[in-house]
């Protein structure tokens, strides 16, 4: 067993709770948190402060073993409330913050959770769906008691000491259920990943090798999203230290990044395109941010680094795996998601998991010689999960190819490739080139019907603040560019795009949505071009 596995399966190196009484023994004045806002707490304060919230769910029938549901978003509440799930041994159960109806009532009947902590306005919605195995709510926050018939509701306060905190039934394992987080249901209902400690420590702790101990990470994006999950535990488990906004906001992020004193951060998806359409400041260059990762990495990461002055990075992962590849520093090529790290296989396969020649595109699968590095499977869903883990490998569901050097490129999501003319089109890729264009501050590509068989190309899209998009003339541009069958035929021009609570676009409500009233149709001037 290497010594990176070793410490993987090691409960002083992997487990929440002996982390958290290792630091706050060890350096007990560290800066563990720095909050967008002022409030800093040390590794002190945060172990006090978890053992008095494990009190006060233990206090309200949380035992070792039991999942609990969070309806909060970033800030003190959350972070406390989430070590202290796990500080008890229990499972740590986020729910995403956009989720209401039909969706918030799958989570509750599927996580089968007892309790749920939440903030009054969102608790509030608890009332308009049946409440699955939801006995208990407990209220943090300010805000209207919410009404909830049926269920046993109650403000969420903490003791004075930690003296009625039980001991634990059994020594917590790093290959015990840490957290059960639920994919974003964008295809279907969402599924629960069960993911253990072992799994969060090899997602975070162990990709990056380039942390210092005078290091502290933003977290702007979404606690309940794994992105930033991982990076809260990963400077959990150095021993070092975190900033935290609660939402990314591009007008923010930079005050913020300043105000921390925070040196790197993950944008996810559309964060690092919203920093750039901002309007340059003499400003710029004047943080400490000096690294950044960019996921998935396109053509803002060379942008972003010679703008703001930041090494760029990205990495891959998804809730089920544990970050198989990174790459970064300086590095320009689009797509890039690197090469596997030691204890990782992947590879590029066909339909029937053969693999693929280099430079073909199949979809990835993955595995790992690490004992729990995979998730433990999908909660209550043993179908999805032997369908997920066919053959001994997992099954992303992401289109990829790999060089002849042996690094990966994403391509795009199995299901966003949209077939024209007998091309095969990468949405991704597509989108890339539109936001190219100074007046789009964001984009999606989808297919839609033709009427001659196969697909359409839609292109919705979002203005720059202040700025107009002109259709013809953004089509037009494009067919200046890019190859004939890869200019799209239609182009929505929408105040925003649909997205989850974690920022992922949600393509499958535009592609229902289809040709709208507000679309533009660019085949009359594309055939008068060709």
């Amino acid at each position: 067993m290497t010594d990176a596995t070793s410490a993987a399966l090691d409960p002083d190196r992997a487990v929440l709770r002996n982390l958290l009484d290792r630091y706050a023994a060890e350096r007990p004045d560290a800066s563990f948190v720095a909050f967008d806002g002022g409030e800093t707490w040390t590794y002190a304060d945060l172990r006090d402060r978890v053992r008095r919230r494990a009190a006060a769910l233990a206090e309200a029938g949380v035992g070792q073993d039991d999942p609990v549901l969070t309806f909060l978003g970033n800030g003190p509440d959350l972070l406390v409330t989430w070590f202290a799930i796990n500080y008890l041994g229990a499972i740590y159960v986020p729910l995403n913050t956009a989720l209401l109806g039909n969706p918030l009532a799958h989570v509750l009947d599927d996580a089968g959770a007892r309790v749920i902590v939440a903030r009054p306005d969102l608790a509030a919605r608890l009332a308009e769906v049946p409440a699955g195995s939801v006995e208990t709510v407990l209220l943090c926050g300010e805000g209207p008691w919410p009404a909830l018939p049926g269920l046993a509701c109650r403000r969420l306060s903490d003791p004075p000491d930690d003296r009625g905190l039980p001991p634990l039934a059994r020594p917590i394992q790093p290959w015990d259920t840490q957290a059960i987080m639920y994919t974003s249901g964008t295809t279907g209902k969402a599924k629960g990943v069960l993911s253990s400690y072992t799994q969060l420590y090899t997602m975070g702790p162990d990709a990056f090798d380039d942390v210092r101990d005078d290091d502290r990470c933003m977290i702007c994006g979404p606690i309940f999203h794994c992105g930033s999950t991982l990076y809260v535990y990963a400077m959990l488990a150095r021993g070092f230290s975190i900033g935290m906004m609660a939402e990314f906001k591009t007008d923010r992020f930079w005050e913020a990044v300043r105000a921390t004193g925070s040196t790197y951060c993950l944008l996810l998806g559309v964060m690092a395109s919203f920093l750039l359409k901002a309007p340059a400041t003499p400003r710029d260059r004047d943080h400490p941010l000096r690294k950044v990762f960019i996921v998935p990495f396109g053509e803002d990461g060379p942008a972003f680094a010679a703008r703001f002055g930041t090494e760029v990075w990205t990495i891959y992962n998804m809730t089920e795996i544990a970050s198989p590849m990174h790459a970064g520093p300086g590095i320009t090529e689009k797509g890039l998601a690197g090469r596997p790290r030691d204890w990782w296989e992947c590879r590029v396969v066909d339909e029937n998991d053969i693999e693929l020649p280099r430079g073909q595109v199949g979809e990835l699968i993955v595995r790992s010689s690490r004992p729990w590095a995979l998730m433990k499977g999908y909660h209550n869903n043993a179908a999805a999960t032997a369908e997920a883990m066919r053959n001994g490998w997992f099954h992303t569901g992401d289109s990829f190819r790999q060089d002849a050097d042996g690094r990966f490129y994403f391509v795009d999501r199995l299901k966003d490739v949209i077939r024209r003319r007998g091309e095969n089109i990468s949405s991704f890729a597509l989108e890339g080139e539109v936001l190219l264009h100074p007046d789009i501050r964001e984009c999606a590509a989808v297919a839609v019907p033709s009427e001659h068989g196969e697909d359409e190309v839609l292109i919705c899209v979002t203005p720059v603040e202040g700025h107009r998009i002109d259709p013809a003339a953004v089509l037009a541009e494009l067919s200046g560019r890019l190859p004939r069958f890869m200019v799209p035929r239609y182009l929505r021009v929408m105040p925003e795009l649909p997205k989850t609570a974690s920022g992922k676009v949600q393509k499958h409500v535009m592609r229902s949505e289809g040709i709208t009233a507000d679309t533009f149709d660019g085949a009359p001037a594309l055939r008068n071009a060709g």
